[in-house]
């Protein structure tokens, strides 16, 4: 693999600023940082070789959790046909 000259990183970068916008660029980091602790956690599971113990529980922090509220079910009836 090339090595990459810092003038070739900083243009990378600045690709990437212009394609992902400031204000998303941290969501994305976070994002991806969640991705590879999970596959990490994953991975480590997997290579377990007594296979007794199960899987360490992945523990988020409150900044880290959606609200992901179910919609509450309208009492709105239709009227019958007969």
């Amino acid at each position: 693999m090339p090595n990459l000259r810092p003038i070739e990183i900083i243009l990378i970068l600045a690709v990437v600023l212009l394609l992902f916008g400031a204000k998303r660029l941290p969501d994305a980091a976070r994002g991806l940082g969640r991705s590879l602790r999970i596959f990490k956690s994953e991975v480590k599971a997997a290579q377990d070789d007594d296979g007794d113990s199960p899987p360490k529980e992945i523990v988020a922090t409150a900044d880290e959790v959606v609200d992901t509220k179910a919609p509450e079910p309208t009492t709105e009836t239709r009227p019958t046909e007969r």
